[in-house]
Order: C-alpha cells, then sequence, then structure tokens
C-alpha cells in the first residue's frame, strides 16, 4: 500500500473502523465528535466527495494519511503499515463502500475442519507453534475469485476467520475479538458470542499468533487471553476489559500497539504492560520464534507466571 492507494481509502470507513460514528450528516458532509480529544459537541467534519477532513476546534484539517498520522502520532511508513493490517473493503476496489454489516463478500467457505493439512502445520511450527495450539484453530477451505485457497482459521465472536498460512494473510465475514477461556482443567474454550466466559484476569494481544504463542509457553495460565483481531477494535475491547480485576498487555512493539497500549492503560488502573519481556522484538510470537530458534536461550529467556507478575528470568 502506498500514499496514493491509502489516501483513497473512504475516511468514512477508516472512521468506522475506529469506531467513531456522526453525529450528523447529509449527502454531502458528516459530523464527528473529536477523534483526537474528548468534547461534547461536534467539531470534526468530513466532506464526503473530497474524502478530506478539517477540525475546527484545532484548525487543522487534511487527508488520510494526515489523520491517521496524527491518530496515532507515527510516521507515514507506519500509518502505511498500519493500513496494510486492516480489511477496507474500498481498498480492495470494491464498488460500494462498506457499511457496518452491509458488505458483500466475493468468497465463500467450503470446508472447516479439525487441522490436519501438514502445509498448514508446518506453517504453525515454523512460527514456533507445537500442536498443542491445535485445539484452538480450525481449517478452512475457501474460494475467492476462481482460486480455491485454504488456510488456518481462528474464529472470533461474530463468527468471523481470521485467516493464516505461508503466503495469505486475511480475514472473513464480520471481523470482531476473540476471547479464549484457559480453564481449570488446562483445556480450551473460545467465546463465540453466546455466552459469556469471564475470569478475573485477563491478557490482551492484538493478533491470534501472539495469543497462541502465550499458550505454548504459559502451560501454567489460569484465565482468559483477549484477542483485539486488529487495534481498530480498540473501543470493543475497552468495554470487554470492564469485566475483569486483572489486565495484562502484551501488544506490539510499534506506534500503533503502543497508542493502543496506552489508552488502555489509561483507561484501566489495574492494567499492566508486559512488553518489556519481548522489548527487542516486534511482538511475542518473534520473541517465542527467537527462542526456538536458538536453543541457548531456551534455559534463560522464558516468560513464568508469578502471583501478579510476568517476568524474565536470568537476564
Amino acid at each position: 500500500m502506498n500514499c496514493r492507494q491509502f489516501n483513497r481509502i473512504s475516511l468514512e470507513e477508516v472512521l468506522l473502523s475506529l469506531g467513531h460514528l456522526p453525529t450528523k450528516q447529509n449527502e454531502k458532509e458528516a459530523w464527528y465528535l473529536n477523534p483526537f480529544a474528548s468534547e461534547s459537541q461536534a467539531s470534526f467534519k468530513f466532506n464526503k466527495s473530497l474524502n478530506i477532513w478539517y477540525l475546527h476546534s484545532e484548525g487543522i484539517g487534511g487527508n488520510n494519511i494526515d489523520f491517521m498520522k496524527k491518530y496515532l502520532n507515527a510516521s507515514i511508513k507506519d500509518v502505511l503499515e498500519w493500513g496494510e493490517k486492516q480489511n477496507f473493503s474500498s481498498f480492495h476496489q470494491q464498488n460500494i463502500i462498506q457499511k457496518q454489516n452491509s458488505l458483500q463478500p466475493n468468497y465463500k467457505i467450503t470446508e472447516i475442519k479439525e487441522l490436519q493439512n501438514e502445509h498448514l502445520k508446518n506453517y504453525l511450527e515454523q512460527r514456533g507453534l507445537s500442536p498443542n495450539v491445535y485445539p484452538f484453530v480450525k481449517e478452512i477451505h475457501f474460494k475467492t475469485g476462481d482460486k480455491n485457497l485454504y488456510a488456518v482459521g481462528f474464529q472470533n465472536q461474530s463468527g468471523g476467520w481470521e485467516l493464516r498460512n505461508s503466503f495469505y494473510k486475511g480475514a472473513i465475514l464480520k471481523k470482531d475479538i476473540s476471547i479464549i477461556n484457559l480453564n481449570e482443567n488446562n483445556s480450551s474454550k473460545i467465546d463465540n458470542g453466546n455466552g459469556k466466559i469471564k475470569t478475573g484476569n485477563v491478557a490482551v494481544f492484538e493478533g491470534f499468533i501472539d495469543a497462541l504463542s502465550f499458550v505454548e509457553m504459559q502451560k501454567s495460565y489460569k484465565g482468559n487471553l483477549l484477542v483485539m483481531n486488529s487495534i481498530a477494535l480498540l473501543n470493543k475491547t475497552k468495554e470487554h476489559l470492564k469485566d475483569y480485576s486483572e489486565i495484562s498487555l502484551f501488544l506490539d512493539n510499534d506506534p500503533a500497539g503502543l497508542k493502543c497500549k496506552n489508552e488502555i492503560l489509561q483507561s484501566f488502573p489495574n492494567a499492566k504492560d508486559y512488553s518489556e519481556i519481548y522489548e527487542n522484538h516486534k511482538d511475542f510470537n518473534e520473541y517465542l520464534t527467537d527462542i526456538k530458534n536458538d536453543v541457548s536461550k531456551a534455559g534463560s529467556l522464558i516468560v513464568q507466571k508469578v502471583p501478579n507478575v510476568y517476568k524474565k528470568r536470568g537476564r
């Protein structure tokens, strides 16, 4: 994705993905509460035909790049990397801008089954993951256009799927968070939205590969894992975090992850950040694969659960 492509995405869709809805709108424009700060009267104006914004309360405006640079407090490079991770319909050249619950899919799921494909198992192995994580995923076969594809699938609370294989990263059906419960019997259960599964403590991750990496290393952890599946779901994540007395954050070490982490820390005094454990790595999975690729580190770099604290040992 380049700047021109990102700026052609509807800002309305970008705002929706970040959880911001207009307070009023017509065919030409929409008004929002300030996305960068709290306010009681909408001062953020979006011009639909020009796809530009203007914030009257601060006297600034611009295009999508300008907006996300300020929103993430990040560089253009970081903004484009963030945009690559999203599933914006207008970036994929669809004719109709994605509206909430109205996206017409250009794919079809043909089969959902237990993980069997050796290529997918090898993919997980390359990410440092063993058969211990197989109960948390499925093997998804789907068709997009005239292509038949298959991938490791991780379900969210709305029945949508995050998909990964060696050459594909995407999502199908509705985007949502996922919650994994690791119960007293050390078995697994994912809340699909039909019923609330809550415990006193929760560990938060951006992506499911990071969450599964935590499962791989934390054999004795009891509690919930919340997978955001996109930092665009931060507001929804914060709603769910209200149910927990202990919140442990394992977010990515990039500008988007830092902004997300800081928002959660400001909103929840009981939240604790554990990114120091993998401070020299992009994310938790990179930390795990580094350990597994260097056997000499395996005895000294290990995440250990002790009362209310995650810590590194032997550094």
